[in-house]
């Protein structure tokens, strides 16, 4: 009996809790994307139009998109000039973020409105994820090489001191192909001029960091048999015939008992002063200049000048956001300014040229996991890139533009429209903390991430001020030095042969494309000066008129 009483009462509490809940508000399905945004109001606003609301706004975009597109003509002339843009470290959540940061993610960076997009693998030959010399060596010379080296084979070892120096070995690239077609030349970076980027130009290394002579005894080599990197740049051939040089990197052309314009100290041991040594180079070679501060530069009398050499800091010039902050503008000059300077002396060449302009700076903020640097130093680039169009006619000169590597930065966290790119982009509802719509995998933003007492629990951020410019962003893994990423980058075009850039291929096919735009390297069809028996096709054509008209009085005479 009371088992039955007991099983009557089991039922009519399941029956219960059914009606319970039939009755009740239906449980909040669990959000798979946690895109519920639980941010304060403070910190959320939406930045779209009305229009955006609507189909029409969208489809009127898509046909005006395609419409452009099918007006656009390729032009198939060759390149007169071109000008090479790397922006060291540019990935595409670079890109995305940046602009955001200029105000809105509908808005394009100036290269981004360039017709022709393709990507490029930025693989080494050794290495999944790259460094700046092995791809400038792909990107330079159109073979893809080894980490940390600069133009020579992969079949060398880093750090290799002796090796036979051939052309095996040893490989020459864009800069050397232009010069051989009569080409002016130049490169333009806001990192030290002896940096791997700029320095895959023109320097043969077995290690990007022999920059100087001090760096190559450090390594137990001879200094004398392995020429360091800025001693290259005032001796080797392509170097020497540079027109312009602008960038950093004063102390490794001077000498330790030498302090430089500002004050700083050569890192030279071999008492060499190759900035007074570049002078008499070029002395015999036409007239030469140096300058090292902004006012000098803008003074220059370029109708003047043969050959201009810059060097602005005694390493890598300051970032964009240190010039403002400290009022600098009168001593540095911003990488708009040095690549308008470098078009100006190249143009004055009647065979045309090429110039390489590196923005340089973006890597080195991602590296310390500064985004906020990384995106302006991004802007900054591309209003370079901007003033180069504006200077330049797309009949004449194609301009690519590219990145070396990409780097660990990512874009996330669901955040509306509108909300501080620099700033938090939600709440985990996992720790209950705030999260950056900006972060890192790996590098110095760990300490700013982690509570250094207890690892497992994250640093409260919600009063961080993420719009100082030295903040450092969240990483999930403790790093000196925040790392490359390994991802695809984009290429840019717009000009000459444009098109022929698209398409995914390796970094190393680069410079092949450009050559085949431009007619140099194996491209490149020399003009064959008039002889007598051929002057410009009119002796040949007179001399068959001639051989015509006499067969003709010959006919007529002979029916008489």
């Amino acid at each position: 009996m009371e088992l039955k009483a007991l099983a009557v009462l089991c039922l009519l509490a399941v029956v219960k809790a059914q009606v319970l809940v039939e009755n009740s508000e239906p449980a909040p399905e669990k959000d798979h994307y946690h895109s519920r945004n639980h941010l304060p109001s403070k910190f959320q606003k939406n930045a779209f139009s009305e229009e955006e609301t609507h189909s029409k706004y969208w489809i009127d975009g898509a046909q005006n998109t395609l419409k452009n597109k099918l007006s656009q003509k390729k032009s198939v002339t060759k390149a007169k000039n071109i000008i090479f843009f790397i922006g060291d470290g540019m990935s595409a959540q670079t890109v995305a973020a940046t602009r955001m940061y200029q105000g809105n993610e509908n808005e394009y960076l100036s290269f981004e409105k360039f017709p022709y997009l393709g990507q490029v693998k930025t693989y080494c030959v050794n290495r999944q994820v790259a460094d700046s010399a092995c791809t400038g060596t792909a990107y330079f010379s159109g073979v893809k090489g080894n980490y940390g080296m600069l133009n020579i084979v992969a079949s060398i070892s880093r750090y290799t001191c002796d090796y036979e120096k051939n052309n095996a070995t040893e490989l020459d690239g864009l800069m050397k192909w232009a010069q051989d077609a009569g080409k002016a030349t130049g490169i333009v970076t806001n990192t030290r001029i002896t940096h791997a980027s700029p320095a895959a130009s023109y320097a043969k290394s077995a290690t990007r960091g022999w920059e100087n002579d001090a760096e190559v005894v450090s390594d137990k080599c001879d200094p004398e048999k392995t020429i360091d990197i800025a001693r290259q740049m005032v001796y080797n051939d392509v170097p020497k015939n540079y027109k312009v040089i602008l960038g950093g990197g004063r102390r490794n052309f001077l000498p330790t008992e030498v302090n430089d314009e500002e004050g700083s100290k050569g890192y030279r041991t071999d008492g060499r002063n190759l900035i007074d040594e570049w002078s008499v180079v070029h002395k015999d070679m036409g007239n030469a200049s140096y300058v090292w501060n902004r006012k000098q530069l803008m003074e220059i009398n370029l109708d003047k000048t043969d050959y201009l050499l810059g060097l602005f800091e005694a390493s890598h010039l300051k970032y964009n956001l240190q010039v403002q902050q400290q009022n600098a503008m009168d001593m540095e000059p911003s990488l708009s300014e040095l690549t308008e300077i470098a078009i100006k002396m190249l143009q004055k060449s009647e065979e045309g040229y090429i110039l390489f302009v590196e923005g340089g700076l973006i890597d080195l903020a991602h590296h310390d996991t500064r985004a906020r640097i990384a995106l302006d130093e991004t802007a900054e680039f591309s209003k370079a890139i901007e003033r180069a169009r504006k200077l330049t006619s797309e009949e004449d000169t194609l301009i690519v533009v590219s990145s070396d590597h990409s780097h660990t930065m990512t874009y996330n966290g669901y955040t509306k429209r509108g909300q501080d790119i620099l700033g938090i982009a939600d709440i985990s509802e996992r720790d209950g903390l705030p999260y950056t719509t900006l972060s890192y995998a790996n590098g110095p933003g760990y300490a700013d991430t982690y509570k250094s007492d207890n690892l497992a629990e994250r640093i409260d951020i919600t009063n961080v001020d993420f719009t100082q410019m030295n903040q450092r962003y969240l990483a999930t893994a403790p790093l000196s030095s925040e790392a490359h990423g390994g991802e695809d980058v984009s290429v840019y075009t717009s000009g000459p042969l444009s098109h022929i850039f698209v398409g995914n291929y390796e970094q190393s096919t680069l410079p092949h494309l450009m050559a085949y735009a431009s007619g140099i390297g194996e491209y490149y069809e020399p003009i064959k000066p008039p002889t007598d028996e051929d002057d410009d096709g009119s002796a040949g054509s007179l001399s068959v008129c001639l051989s015509l008209l006499i067969a003709a009085l010959v006919a007529v005479i002979g029916r008489q």
